[in-house]
């Protein structure tokens, strides 16, 4: 029998070996960005073309490379960074395992021209399916040109799984954030299909926050400097009214490089805790300097994961670094003892306080009370005290209106008396208890309707039908609404469009390539359009969920839950009416689509088991 094992060669282990540290195409942008960090340079250009399916291309003004190195460059484990294994413990340099490159010439088609600032003629080297087709002397620039092209062109099932041009330029813009964020004493662009998405000049921190994040930021950024002989701690944290319902600008650096941490990431909740709604999140940019021997950086093949020797110091520092800014910042909002203009037009401050007035006021019984000696507790009741009214709080309104588009002529003749998977009984009486929940009193008991989850299960099936089956309606806006996006978000906004339209949206480009929103769905409040969307996007952004759901779920799920009238929201008789019929139209009335329960029916007989009857 012959022997069945051998070796696979060197083009087949390549693209194995590249399947752990390029995924897709960002992932080759980190690799290729990181390099020219190392290289030196003051100045780096990402290109891409295709979402970086048909070019990725990153061009330095680094130190170059000799015609020997270009070529070892491409050779698996080849790498400037380390000699010895002690090495690897004090890495400071992004790139050091040496298998980016060699990853990259195994699933693309690959060209390097570099120079060194020394030498007259650079070196052209061309690398495809992990072989050197071509090498030779060149004219080129000072620094390294790299360029990918055709992307997984040997391996056809890799390139299949690869999402949406949109998805993947998403992907790409975020490891070029990471990068740029890092290093704001460094030049950074990027160019996408010939158009200039980000073009961010050297500056300071807070300069290159500002460019990526946007100017809403300028004003609203918090310092954060701590310095101690084990590390220090520099950044900035967003105060909190930038906090967001979604996770959405937060970067930990360590050693200048992005990492992902739930550890750390609650460090700097709790120091924000009783500042912020607890379902919200901070906005900050946090970047950590310690001894390289006191992390392992190499546990994960994307090196967006370390480990800390001591977890727990690392955490403590974190949140006493941002408690402190929190408190330098002064949460407490600062006294103003000038008056109001309008407070000055008030009769109390304008007209003069006559005598008349003088001796009404020191003849009233509360005048007395509080001008004796710890008998302020001798107020006397007053008739019109708002004590006696408490019954009225269990009384439906009469108030009209409508919320949420919401409405019923005759609410408390109303005769519903079914929905499609039960039979609901008649519904007598509404009531409305800590501006959350609706009570609606039946012959047998009462339904306890939660408002926020009921309406978000009604707006998911209007939305879902929207997109599946009929377009929603679209109401147009009196003027255009200019929106003032981040290149990303714009990016997702893109790919969103169509599905957007569906819904009832209708985005558009202006002269100058900017959205405005023309229209939006019936059920939008006036004046809030553009929040709408920008909460919207964040939402998508951070869709959570075990389950890989479409692009159009995802967006209707989203819709539902941020359409929907929130705990706190007062509604009138109608609308309570309103909301709980439509609820009962619904296909599943009883759960939201994330499977929480929308009511809870008590019958009289389990009233009777509570009270032992």
């Amino acid at each position: 029998m012959s022997n069945i094992i051998h070796l696979l060669p060197d083009h087949i282990a390549n693209q194995i070996a590249a399947g752990e540290v390029i995924q897709r195409p960002a992932s080759a942008v980190k690799e290729l960005l990181e390099n020219a960090v190392d290289a030196g340079a003051s100045k780096i250009k990402l290109l891409v073309n295709d979402a970086g399916k048909a070019l990725i291309q990153v061009i330095d003004n680094g130190k170059g490379m000799s015609a020997e190195d270009a070529r070892m460059a491409f050779e698996r484990h080849a790498t400037s960074k380390i000699s010895q294994i002690e090495d690897l413990f004090k890495i400071k340099t992004m790139g050091f395992r040496g298998e980016a490159l060699a990853s990259i010439a195994a699933v693309s088609q690959v060209e390097l021209k570099t120079k060194r600032a020394e030498d007259e003629l650079g070196t052209l080297v061309e690398v495809e399916n992990s072989k050197v087709i071509q090498q030779e002397a060149c004219v080129a620039s000072e620094g390294t040109s790299i360029s990918m092209k055709n992307l997984f062109f040997n391996v056809p099932a890799r390139r299949n799984f690869l999402k949406s041009n949109a998805a993947e330029m998403r992907h790409i813009m975020d490891e070029f954030i990471r990068v740029a964020m890092a290093y704001p004493e460094i030049f950074f662009s990027l160019n996408s299909n010939g158009q200039e998405v980000y073009h961010l000049e050297a500056g300071s921190h807070k300069q290159r926050i500002v460019q990526i994040l946007g100017n809403s930021y300028n004003a609203k950024l918090v310092n954060v400097l701590e310095e101690t002989d084990y590390m220090n701690i520099t950044g900035f944290i967003g105060k909190p009214e930038t906090a967001r319902k979604t996770r959405g600008d937060q970067y930990f650096f360590v050693n200048n490089r992005f990492i992902k941490s739930a550890y750390l990431n609650h460090a700097v909740n709790a120091a924000f805790e009783g500042m912020i709604a607890k379902d919200s999140f901070p906005s900050y940019v946090l970047y950590i300097d310690l001894d390289p021997t006191q992390i392992d950086i190499n546990v994960h093949p994307t090196k967006q994961e370390i480990k800390f020797e001591d977890e727990k110091i690392i955490y403590a520092f974190v949140q006493a670094a941002v408690k402190h800014a929190l408190a330098q910042f002064s949460i407490a909002p600062s006294l103003d003892f000038s008056l109001n203009a309008d407070i000055q037009g008030l009769d109390a401050v304008s007209k003069p306080f006559t005598r008349n007035d003088q001796e009404a006021a020191v003849s009233s019984s509360l005048y007395k009370t509080f001008s004796q000696k710890h008998q302020a507790h001798f107020i006397e009741p007053s008739n019109k005290s708002e004590l006696k009214s408490w019954k009225d709080f269990f009384k439906p309104t009469e108030t009209t209106g409508t919320i949420g588009g919401f409405s019923s002529d005759s609410v408390l003749e109303e005769n519903y008396t079914g929905g499609r998977l039960l039979n609901i009984p008649q519904i007598q009486h509404y009531l409305h208890l800590q501006q959350t929940y609706i009570i609606a009193t039946t012959p047998t008991g009462f339904l306890l309707v939660h408002q926020q989850l009921a309406h978000e299960r009604v707006l998911y099936e209007q939305y879902s039908q929207a997109v599946h089956y009929k377009q929603a309606p679209t109401q147009k806006s009196l003027f255009p609404i200019p929106l003032d996006l981040a290149a990303s978000d714009s990016v997702l906004l893109e790919e969103l469009l169509p599905d957007l339209q569906l819904i009832g949206y209708q985005i558009e480009k202006d002269e100058q390539h900017q959205f405005v929103i023309q229209g939006t769905p019936a059920d939008i409040v006036v004046g809030n359009e553009k929040h709408a969307i920008e909460m919207l996007i964040e939402q998508f952004k951070h869709f959570n969920s075990d389950i890989n759901f479409s692009k159009k779920e995802k967006l209707v799920r989203c819709m539902a839950k941020q359409q929907s009238i929130k705990t706190g929201v007062t509604l009138d008789l109608k609308e309570m009416a309103g909301l709980v019929n439509a609820l009962f139209e619904c296909n599943t009335p009883n759960i939201t689509p994330t499977g929480k329960p929308t009511y809870i029916e008590y019958k009289g007989n389990y009233l009777e088991q509570l009270f032992e009857r």
